[in-house]
């Protein structure tokens, strides 16, 4: 059921597609410019009330029409979670993940060659043995990858984590609008002007999907340590690639929403490392790019 859900939305993506790259064993593998990232996880960040422009129209399927929604006053975390942070949650709780309890989970496999991109299937594999711990599968590791953002964890391990803190996963709304950092009609968390190699705002792919990925932004083929990249204007770090983020809402067909884009989208091939940008993802799908943050709102507070 994973793998059958998870073609079908790597499918979609082919209409705008999106890439993801399996890294060394145990290994984050660099490029470019080596990145300052952050040396201790900053604060959760409280953000006003607001109205948030959410949604792009003309964009791709499912974005628009953008429309405004009001949204109430909540506490959102400053970064993705990281693996270091549920690490101390499975051991206070002694949690175990889905994939874990499934025995495998997905990872995408670079290519080194040209592929049919109609055909996911050349690219992610069901890896026996991967799991947040072991994010290749055996022989890979978590050593070194403590502020890494974890993967591998279903939507209800997202959830149990946030249940553990208190917290909850952010409403689309409320991502979108931390996402935007207080610009009403940015198309990027920073504005309008693209990430560059000369000047990266996020880590996203660069090169031919699913071949290679040339690594201007610092890391080639690989998530990279949470807050490698400038805060938004809320001070919120990697709102636009590295993981896709789970949400607390569903799309249309009953899907859990993700958001936020990954380290395998570029702006000719994926396009959905911007606030608007969404795609449905079954409940049960645990893969290598897909991680999470949570939020706290008020007693009183509903999310929209």
């Amino acid at each position: 059921m994973r793998l059958v859900s998870f073609v079908a939305c790597a499918l979609a993506l082919i209409v705008a597609p999106a890439a993801l790259a399996l890294v060394g064993a145990g290994r984050v593998v660099t490029a470019g410019v080596p990145r300052a990232c952050l040396t201790a996880m900053p604060a959760p960040v409280a953000l006003p009330a607001g109205v948030v422009n959410m949604g792009e129209g003309a964009v791709l399927p499912g974005e628009g029409p953008a429309r405004p929604v009001a949204v109430a006053g909540f506490e959102i975390d400053a970064t993705d979670v990281t693996n270091d942070q549920f690490a101390a949650f499975v051991a206070a709780t002694g949690h175990v993940t889905l994939a874990e309890r499934l025995g495998s989970s997905l990872v995408f496999v670079v290519t080194g060659a040209a592929a049919d991109l109609a055909d996911p299937g050349q690219w992610w594999r069901v890896m026996p043995g991967a799991n947040w711990r072991r994010p290749e599968g055996p022989g890979s590791s978590l050593r070194g990858r403590g502020s890494l953002p974890v993967v591998h964890v279903a939507r209800e391990d997202a959830l149990a984590y946030a249940r553990w803190r208190g917290r909850d996963l952010p409403g689309e709304a409320e991502w979108e609008y931390a996402a935007r950092g207080g610009l009403a009609h940015g198309r990027y968390p920073w504005g309008d002007a693209p990430s560059t190699a000369a000047r990266p705002l996020a880590n996203t792919w660069q090169g031919a999907f699913p071949a290679y990925d040339l690594g201007a932004d610092g890391y080639k083929a690989a998530a990279s340590p949470v807050g490698c990249y400038p805060a938004n204007g809320f001070g919120l770090y990697d709102m636009a690639g590295n993981v896709w983020q789970w949400t607390a809402d569903t799309t249309p067909a009953g899907e859990p929403v993700i958001k936020g884009g990954s380290f395998l989208c570029s702006d000719d091939f994926c396009f959905r490392a911007r606030p608007a940008a969404r795609l449905g993802a079954a409940a049960d799908t645990t893969s290598s790019h897909i991680g999470f943050r949570t939020v706290r709102r008020p007693a009183s507070g509903d999310r929209p």
